[in-house]
């Protein structure tokens, strides 16, 4: 029995590629619903995640914060006669009540917070027994703040004024900062902020060094 074959022309299968690759590119171009199903729930599953994910870091960042950072603290000392204002002052700075303010007789620590900084202010007694022990309490000081009665009589302006003089000189504290308040300002025989620049000769004093003179009530 003798078997026919069919010669397959050139023309022929150039047209059955044709075909075959037609096909290949509408398989990969048009997928099966089974395959849009699978990638649909892929990308659901994807979106959950990032959901997750950034409610997660929201809820970290809203409840989970660290405590902010510790702010700088400053050693000052606080000096002037009795009855200039220091203890009233320092009252007002720390927002505490205003009532039953008892002159310090020796010393006393407050702590005064700012924004950016916390003082924390050593107070020294201004009465006459104390003074000659002030020098006893400038060790560490980083800064010093003389309060002025800028209503005083003549004599206890001269006795400030010496005080400050000496503080002014003495070796610990020659190279800091200082600041000096004109307090009760408020007064009716008050002496202004030049006036008791003036009386005190701070002026010219320590020039090259900063001093800072403020009117206070």
């Amino acid at each position: 029995m003798k078997h026919s074959f069919h010669k397959v022309s050139w023309e022929e299968k150039e047209f059955r590629k044709k075909n075959e690759t037609e096909n290949s590119v509408y398989h990969v171009t048009r997928p099966s619903k089974s395959c849009l199903k699978e990638r649909m729930s892929e990308c659901i599953q994807i979106s959950f995640a990032v959901c997750r994910i950034g409610i997660y870091t929201c809820f970290r960042a809203l409840c989970c914060k660290g405590p902010p950072p510790a702010r700088p603290e400053y050693d000052l000392v606080c000096i002037g006669l009795t009855g200039s204002g220091k203890t009233s002052l320092l009252s007002k700075l720390c927002s505490e009540s205003p009532d039953n303010i008892v002159s310090t007789t020796g010393f006393s620590i407050k702590a005064v917070p700012f924004q950016n900084a916390i003082l924390n202010v050593k107070e020294l007694g201004g009465a006459d027994n104390i003074r000659k022990y002030w020098s006893r309490y400038y060790q560490g000081s980083q800064g010093v703040i003389f309060v002025l009665d800028s209503a005083s009589s003549e004599d206890d302006l001269e006795t400030a004024r010496n005080e400050l003089h000496s503080a002014l000189q003495h070796p610990q504290l020659c190279t800091l900062p200082f600041l000096i308040l004109a307090n009760h300002q408020d007064k009716p025989a008050a002496r202004s902020v030049q006036e008791a620049q003036e009386a005190t000769g701070i002026v010219l004093e320590r020039s090259s060094h900063p001093i800072l003179t403020f009117g206070f009530k």
